[in-house]
């Protein structure tokens, strides 16, 4: 289900998202995000104006966005659509991240309008439980990761993950600097010593998958995997370890795409930045790596196998809410099982044992449904959730549980999910008879505290 069409269980005035701390933004949907962007690199100063295309589902006196505090807005104005009347004002910010705009009269629903809104600022990663996320200065650029709320650190928007939007994104920066954006690039202008970088997103996107990559690249292509372009952008030192480490990229969208339908975007890139990075992370239609991650020796491979995944399964299929987070990692994790799988001949229930024995050696108290914001980004839930995914793949066998997953993948596409659409399509290729056995891991795995016995056929 398209997120244009979702309402969501969580509108209910005065609620807040309950993993990330943020209240809702409640009234309205944003269907395009339109931003025109400055970078300059050296003094990390982020300058521009965001053009928020919106649509109301409730009247509206007021409204608020999510916009970090270091962003100075200057200036909040509304274009209205179709002769309707709509004016701000007053707006100012509430908190580190809020900016409330307000109107000089009740905005109507079913209203379409803008919000333009100019700002600048030093941009800096907001401050969360899971560390420093959003926008950050790296040695020679920036670099963009913000799951999953940091994209207030350099836009205003709803930052909430069932808010898909479309997007146009522009920024522009100092030669000799490449800018890689989320979305197909559309044109580079060159003038005097800044080039201007316009990228479109053409597919609804979570806020958290919009990412701005800027350094010095180099272009290294890939390959294909069929009609798919895969390629990568690094630094020139690094060429040789990339063309090493990720030179089954291509194999990997090759082996995804017949395992669950049609790569979901029309190319695939991964940015291998200068600096170091803990983790890699996935947004929209590319992968973030650091240069410790390219290190010459495929020590790395997994992972690689892991963020590729996400573009079905947390990008396209976006979750409806954080507590479905193993939505995303737990077929990630199982997916890098099952590349090992293809490419070494070595079953995914190896891994899958494996790493039974490692959770029955922590703690047994993470419901894998509603891990909680502490525990959502823990091992435990990649991996019991990878376990649970290999137990439903034996519960069906090869052939109905792949064919399943790639009508759950086609139904849902660029939409949002949750639990109950994964399992409509797996009852769909599931005798009546057995759907009491679906139904017992379903409660085993995810519904209850204590590791269940090991998956077996």
């Amino acid at each position: 289900m398209s997120s244009f069409t979702r309402l969501r269980t969580t509108d209910i005035p005065g609620t807040r998202d309950r993993y990330t701390g943020v209240d809702f933004n409640l009234g309205f949907h944003i269907r395009h995000y339109g931003l025109d962007l400055t970078y300059r690199v050296m003094p990390n100063h982020l300058s521009g104006t965001a053009t928020l295309d919106v649509l109301s589902y409730l009247p509206l006196t007021q409204l608020t966005v999510d916009c970090a505090r270091t962003l100075n807005v200057r200036r909040v104005s509304a274009q209205a659509a179709g002769g309707a009347q709509v004016k701000v004002r007053k707006f100012r910010h509430r908190g580190d991240n809020k900016l409330v705009i307000i109107f000089d009269r009740e905005v109507p629903e079913d209203t379409e309008f803008s919000l333009v809104i100019s700002y600048s600022g030093n941009p800096q990663p907001i401050r969360s439980r899971w560390g420093e996320i959003g926008w950050e200065e790296t040695e020679a650029g920036a670099l963009v990761a913000s799951q999953p709320h940091g994209a207030p650190s350099w836009f205003p928007c709803d930052d909430t993950p069932d808010e898909k939007a479309l997007y146009d994104i522009r920024v522009s920066a100092d030669n000799p600097f490449s800018v890689i954006c989320t979305g197909q690039l559309v044109e580079t202008v060159r003038k005097n010593s800044t080039t201007t970088w316009h990228y479109r997103v053409a597919e609804p996107m979570a806020t958290y998958l919009a990412s701005v990559q800027i350094g010095e690249f180099s272009t290294i292509e890939l390959g294909r995997a069929g009609t798919v372009p895969v390629r990568a952008y690094a630094p020139a030192s690094l060429r040789e370890r990339v063309l090493h480490d990720f030179a089954d990229q291509a194999r990997m969208v090759q082996l995804y795409t017949e395992l669950f339908g049609p790569y979901p975007f029309p190319d695939y890139r991964v940015v291998i930045t200068a600096d170091q990075l803990e983790i890699p992370l996935e947004a929209h239609g590319l992968s973030i790596f650091g240069a410790n991650h390219a290190d010459g020796a495929r020590t790395w491979e997994r992972l690689i196998a892991h963020e590729l995944s996400h573009q079905w399964f947390g990008n396209s299929l976006g979750v409806a809410q954080w507590d479905d987070i193993w939505l995303n990692e737990g077929f990630a994790c199982y997916c890098e099982w099952l590349w090992f799988e293809h490419s070494t001949g070595t079953p995914a229930e190896h891994y899958a044992r494996e790493h039974y024995q490692r959770l029955q050696e922590k703690p047994q108290d993470l419901l894998l449904a509603d891990p909680g914001p502490a525990d959502m980004f823990d091992d435990r839930l990649y991996k019991r959730g990878a376990l649970f995914v290999h137990a439903l793949r034996l519960l069906l066998g090869d052939t109905a549980f792949f064919t399943a997953l790639r009508s759950y993948a086609t139904r849902d596409r660029h939409g949002v999910v949750e639990p109950v659409d994964l399992f409509h399509a797996l009852r769909a290729h599931l005798a009546p008879e057995r759907h009491p056995e679906l139904e017992q891991l379903r409660s085993a795995w995810l519904l209850s505290l204590p590791l269940p016995p090991f998956p077996t056929a």
